[in-house]
């Protein structure tokens, strides 16, 4: 008995001066980097689902300018696979390595006076990047926000939610098929991620530049400062101009499609890209019919052809002062 209370006793001495750093912590499992059943087997979360708790297998961006989706809130998180970056490769989309995956998961808050309330969570579109090429699928979550599974068909869900001026709204929110996906996501014959382009990462939250923190971390190789880096602006941001307010709302929400390669390429004269200049734009020969498409909303005549089902009315606002000053 004497021999088994030393041991006892010179294992609790041992415990009690271990140094914190001795501790090795336990690790989030790694994410998997190919379409699953289920959403939570992708290990993109821990936790509860619903809570969105990302991994520390992948990290968070934002976007200077999103793209207008009725009204939704969007979490944006990439992983990269371990060891490895993604690099510069000018002001538009890094050079992402084999089996990168990015998640960005569309939920609206049930009161946006009250976040406390929780949020009713739709879907989490995913892109893989195998063997070179992007693919695309889509994660519909239950009504019981426990899951989400794969669903590549699109479906639609009512959804109600009330804004910060405590008005009831109503949408019936289309998740796109897997068909919709390369439609917006296409460019020639190549799906191609829309969103994390670099000159729409390049702006600072909470006191530092995005950019810079990705190169800070590692995440991105290939450059030294985000001062290297073309940066679009903030629609909102009424201290910038007029025009690059409008055009950084085009790239982020028209150029997609109306670019070289891009899917209205044989349909429309126009190149929406920030970085093409006006008169290459042919904003200004086509500024009626851009005002006409987006004034109003009539599906499949009215701009954007997928992804909405109202008008945004602060960005049609935006663009119609622009085209007046044309």
């Amino acid at each position: 008995m004497k021999k088994l209370t030393f041991i006892f006793a010179l294992v609790l001495i041992t415990f009690s001066c271990a140094n914190d750093d001795d501790i090795t912590p336990l690790e989030d499992p790694l994410v998997v980097a190919e379409f699953r059943p289920n959403l939570s087997e992708l290990n993109l979360f821990v936790g509860n689902l619903s809570d969105l708790n990302a991994s520390s297998r992948t990290f968070q961006y934002d976007l200077n300018t999103t793209l207008f989706s009725d009204y939704s809130h969007k979490q944006r998180l990439i992983a990269l696979p371990e060891n490895t970056s993604m690099t510069y490769n000018g002001d538009g989309l890094p050079i992402f390595p084999d089996n990168t995956v990015i998640a960005k998961t569309f939920y609206y808050n049930i009161d946006e006076r009250n976040l406390s309330l929780g949020k009713q969570i739709i879907e989490t579109r995913i892109l893989i990047k195998v063997n070179g090429e992007w693919q695309t699928g889509n994660y519909k979550w239950n009504a019981e926000q426990t899951e989400a599974t794969l669903d590549l068909s699109g479906s639609t869900v009512p959804i109600a939610w009330i804004d910060n001026d405590g008005e009831t709204n109503t949408v019936n929110y289309k998740i796109p098929s897997n068909t919709d996906c390369f439609t917006c996501h296409h460019s020639y014959d190549d799906i191609t991620p829309i969103g994390p382009k670099l000159r729409n990462l390049n702006f600072t939250i909470n006191g530092n530049n995005q950019i810079d923190d990705f190169i800070n971390s590692q995440n991105l190789i290939g450059l030294s400062s985000s001062s290297e880096v073309s940066a679009i602006v903030n629609w909102k941001d009424t201290s910038a101009s007029l025009e690059s307010r409008a055009r950084s709302y085009f790239d982020v929400n028209c150029a997609h499609c109306h670019i070289p390669g891009g899917q209205c390429e044989l349909e429309s004269t126009l190149n929406l890209a920030f970085e093409t200049s006006l008169e290459d734009s042919n904003i200004v020969t086509r500024k009626f019919s851009i005002s006409y498409r987006i004034s109003d909303y009539l599906e499949g005549v009215s701009m954007p052809l997928i992804g909405t089902t109202m008008v945004h009315t602060e960005g049609v606002d935006l663009i119609q002062d622009y085209l007046d000053t044309l």
